[in-house]
C-alpha cells in the first residue's frame, strides 16, 4: 500500500523540510505540535495539525502514545521521525510498526544495535569498518602493553574501562612513561568509578571529523553519496559543514565511500545512515553511525542533486534505491552555516520574538528554517532556528556566496549566530580548509583571551 499520509514527529525548520518533500511527492502531511509552537510555520502549512501536549519535549515531542494516538485520529499511514526527539529510539520504531504504520527510518535492530557504542563498534569492526587500533580489551601486564604502543606507535591513550569524562585517561608519548602513567590511570580509575581496568588506543592529538553519508533498501543494496567535513565544532556540537571535504582526494571518497556502502549492504540497512570517522594522516577510525537524517543533509543534497527526504519516503514505501553508486555524480561544493538563537561569542541562549525577518536569496543559496516576522521563538527547545546552504562551482567561489548571503541575511528581534560565521569566514585556516575538531574552541579561547 502507497504511502499517502505522512506524520512528522517532529518541530522546526526539520518538520518543514519533510512537509515539503511529502507534498512534491504528493503526499499529504500531519503537523504534531506543542502548544508552545501553535503558530510554527509547519503546523500552518501541514494538511493536518494536532496538538500532543505542553512545551514540554517530554510531554509533546518525546510522548509516544501521544503520537500514536494523533496517528491514528489522523489517519496517517507513516511517520517520519526527523532529527533528534525519537528519531534514533527503536522501541518507538517498534511500536509504530507495531500499529501497521509505515517507519521512515531504519530497521528497529540497526538503530538498537548502532546506538550502543560498544555492539556499534564490534558490529563495525565485523563489517570491516576502519577502528581505532589499540588493544582488544582489559589490560593490566605493562611488559605487554608496551608491545600492543610499540605496534600502533606512540602517542598511546589510556582509558578506564568504566570510565567517563576524562577521569581514568592519560595521553603517553613514550615508552618510558608508560607503566607510570597506566599505575596512575588505573588508581584514578579505581577512585572514581571503583574499577581499575584499563585499555590502550591509539591517541589522535589532532584529527578532522569526516562523515559518509549511506542509504541502504533494506535488501541488501546500498549506496554512499560522499563525506561531509563536520570538524568546526563547539562542545561536540557542529557549526558549520561542507561536502566535499577539503582534505580528502576522489580516490579515497571512493575508496572509504565502497568500504561503507559494502558494510551497510551486509547488513541489510534500510533508509538514510550516517557513518562518523575520525580522520588523521590518511587514515579512518569509526566512531559512530547514526540511524537517521543528518542536520547537514542538504549540503550532500547540493553536491548530488539527490533529494534525501524523498529518498528515505521512497524506501519506507518499499521502492529500490533510485540511483546506482555508478549514476552518482559529486559536483561542485556545499557549506551549511548552522544559525542558532543566541549569543554569537558567548553563546547564551535568545529566545523572543523575531521582529524582522530576510532570508537570504539568489542563485545556488538555500535557506531552511521556519522563521517568519512576528515568531515567537520558544525558550524550550534547541536553539537552531534557520540553516543557511550555499553551492558553488568551487570551494572558492562557495565562500564568496556564503559571505554575500550572510550579509543578506536578516533575523532582527533576537541574537543570532550570524556574526560568528561571517568572522569565520574572515580567518586564513577556515579560507584554507586548515582546520580540525579543535580548532574552533582554541580559536575562541584565543579571541576571548
Amino acid at each position: 500500500m502507497a504511502i499517502t499520509r505522512i506524520l512528522i514527529a517532529n518541530r522546526g525548520e526539520i518538520a518543514l523540510r519533510i512537509h515539503r518533500a511529502a507534498h512534491e511527492m504528493g503526499i499529504e502531511t500531519v503537523a504534531v505540535h506543542s502548544t508552545a509552537d501553535a503558530e510554527a510555520m509547519h503546523v500552518r502549512l501541514a494538511d493536518h495539525a494536532v496538538c500532543i501536549g505542553p512545551p514540554s519535549a517530554t510531554e509533546s515531542y518525546l510522548n509516544t502514545a501521544a503520537i500514536i494516538s494523533a496517528a491514528e485520529i489522523s489517519g496517517a499511514d507513516a511517520i517520519h521521525p526527523g532529527y533528534g526527539f525519537l528519531s534514533e529510539n527503536a522501541q518507538f520504531a517498534e511500536i509504530v510498526e507495531a500499529h501497521d504504520i509505515a517507519w521512515i527510518g531504519p530497521k528497529p535492530e540497526h538503530i538498537r544495535t548502532m546506538g550502543d557504542k560498544v555492539e556499534a563498534k564490534r558490529t563495525a569492526g565485523a563489517l570491516g569498518l576502519p577502528l581505532v587500533p589499540g588493544s582488544d580489551g582489559a589490560i593490566s601486564d605493562p611488559a605487554i602493553a608496551a608491545k600492543i604502543a610499540d605496534k600502533i606507535g606512540y602517542p598511546v591513550i589510556i582509558k578506564a574501562a568504566a570510565g567517563g569524562g576524562g577521569r581514568g585517561m592519560k595521553v603517553c608519548d613514550s615508552p618510558e612513561k608508560l607503566e607510570t602513567l597506566m599505575k596512575q590511570a588505573g588508581n584514578e580509575a579505581k577512585a572514581a568509578f571503583g574499577d581499575d581496568t584499563v585499555y590502550i588506543e591509539k591517541y589522535l592529538g589532532n584529527p578532522r571529523h569526516i562523515e559518509f553519508q549511506v542509504f541502504g533498501d533494506g535488501n541488501g543494496n546500498a549506496i554512499h553519496l560522499g563525506e561531509r567535513d563536520c570538524s568546526l565544532q563547539r562542545r561536540h556540537q557542529k557549526v558549520l559543514e561542507e561536502a566535499p571535504s577539503p582534505v580528502i582526494s576522489p580516490e579515497e571518497r571512493e575508496k572509504m565511500g565502497g568500504i561503507v556502502a559494502k558494510a551497510m549492504a551486509e547488513m541489510g540497512y534500510r533508509g538514510a545512515g550516517t557513518i562518523e570517522f575520525l580522520w588523521e594522516n590518511g587514515e579512518f577510525y569509526f566512531i559512530e553511525m547514526n540511524t537517521r537524517l543528518q542536520v547537514e543533509h542538504p549540503v550532500t543534497e547540493a553536491i548530488t542533486g539527490m533529494d534525501l527526504v524523498r529518498e528515505q519516503i521512497r524506501i519506507a514505501d518499499g521502492k529500490s534505491l533510485s540511483v546506482t553508486q555508478d549514476e552518482l555524480r559529486f559536483t561542485g561544493h556545499a557549506i551549511e552555516c548552522r544559525i542558532n538563537a543566541e549569543d554569537p561569542f558567548t553563546f547564551t541562549p535568545s529566545p523572543g520574538k523575531v521582529t524582522n525577518y530576510h532570508a537570504a536569496g539568489g542563485m545556488h543559496v538555500r535557506v531552511d528554517s521556519g522563521l517568519y516576522a512576528g515568531y515567537t521563538i520558544p525558550p524550550y527547545y534547541d536553539s537552531m532556528i534557520a540553516k543557511l546552504i550555499v553551492y558553488g562551482r568551487t570551494r572558492e567561489g562557495c565562500i564568496m556566496r556564503l559571505r554575500r548571503a550572510l550579509q543578506e541575511m536578516v533575523i532582527d528581534g533576537v541574537k543570532t549566530s550570524i556574526p560568528l560565521h561571517e568572522a569565520l569566514l574572515e580567518q586564513t585556516d577556515i579560507l584554507n580548509g586548515d582546520y580540525s575538531i579543535k580548532w574552533l574552541e582554541e580559536w575562541l579561547a584565543t579571541r576571548d583571551a
